[in-house]
């Protein structure tokens, strides 16, 4: 059951990639963000509520966020740091790149959390998982080779080094989730990383964003800034139902909502008109036969 939330995950994840891009392609990306956290800390909140004031109607739920200690919140802030790290660096790779250069370059991320799981939980990879690396990596180079019919060189884009950082940081929080959910209600870190977010994208809208507003992209209010936070939340919360299920695998997990890169492509050519389809469509199908074989590997 937890692999068919996995994959419900996915579609989610992949219909937020393409709010993500209808809503800071020529726009402000630091502004959206913040409001990205603040309408995901405000559809917890009365999860929040409920959970304080009504707490025998909230117990027996899967909404239920129970009362923690200090120290647990410490944890909880490292994994905020740690998400909208990754979520700046991509936002702005977003802005900047087409979605079916960036969605690919994403459905890597399980490569790297099957490498940090090698070095830092010391599995090994067999033969099965080495193939799956291997795919994700040739892919990487024929994107980059796409890439470049665009005028994007990977070598000396910046925002290629940014989407890159991003699936890097990405990576590390799924490790880092591994982590947490071994020992922390899986609510808990859901409902209160997403509010430490938001007065984190607060501090850097005050000062980073306010004072330079004039000279740099304006910001547009759209209506798809709220749907980046009401498919993003859904898909965290099934992604955390799913690892709290007994038997579940972080690996497999990763791999499988990765595989949303599917709907935010097939996005990008419906709506986005992007171009070079055929080749970037060969670099998707890397992807996502290295993602099989790692689940091979995995299983």
């Amino acid at each position: 059951m937890w692999l068919l939330w996995a994959f419900v995950s996915a579609g989610m994840l992949g219909m937020y990639d393409v709010f993500k891009k209808m809503s800071v392609t020529e726009n402000a990306v630091i502004p959206v963000l913040f409001f990205n956290t603040v309408f995901c800390s405000l559809l917890f909140l009365p999860v929040i509520l409920l959970s304080r004031f009504c707490p025998e109607v909230m117990q027996d739920t899967l909404f239920y966020v129970p009362r923690v200690s200090f120290g647990t919140h410490l944890y909880i802030v490292l994994k905020a740091v740690i998400v909208l790290s990754s979520w700046l660096c991509a936002y702005f790779a977003m802005k900047h790149l087409p979605i079916t250069i960036v969605g690919p370059i994403k459905a890597s991320q399980p490569v790297l959390t099957l490498l940090g799981a090698l070095l830092i939980f010391g599995e090994r990879l067999n033969l099965y998982q080495w193939i799956g690396v291997s795919l994700a990596l040739l892919s990487f180079f024929l994107l980059s080779s796409a890439g470049k019919k665009e005028g994007i060189h990977f070598k000396r884009n910046c925002w290629i080094g940014l989407i890159v950082l991003a699936t890097v940081t990405g990576a590390a929080s799924g490790l880092y989730d591994k982590f947490l959910l071994a020992r922390f209600d899986r609510m808990t870190v859901q409902v209160w990383y997403n509010y430490y977010q938001m007065a984190i994208m607060f501090v850097i809208l005050w000062v980073l964003w306010y004072p330079q507003r004039t000279s740099t992209t304006p910001f547009r209010w759209r209506n798809s800034i709220f749907f980046i936070s009401l498919f993003l939340v859904v898909a965290d919360f099934v992604y955390f139902y799913a690892l709290s299920c007994p038997g579940s695998m972080i690996s497999i997990i990763s791999m499988v909502r990765r595989s949303g890169v599917v709907v935010s492509f097939f996005m990008g050519v419906l709506f986005f008109k992007e171009r070079n389809i055929r080749h970037k469509a060969v670099d998707l199908v890397l992807v996502l036969a290295g993602m099989f074989f790692l689940y091979l590997g995995s299983r």
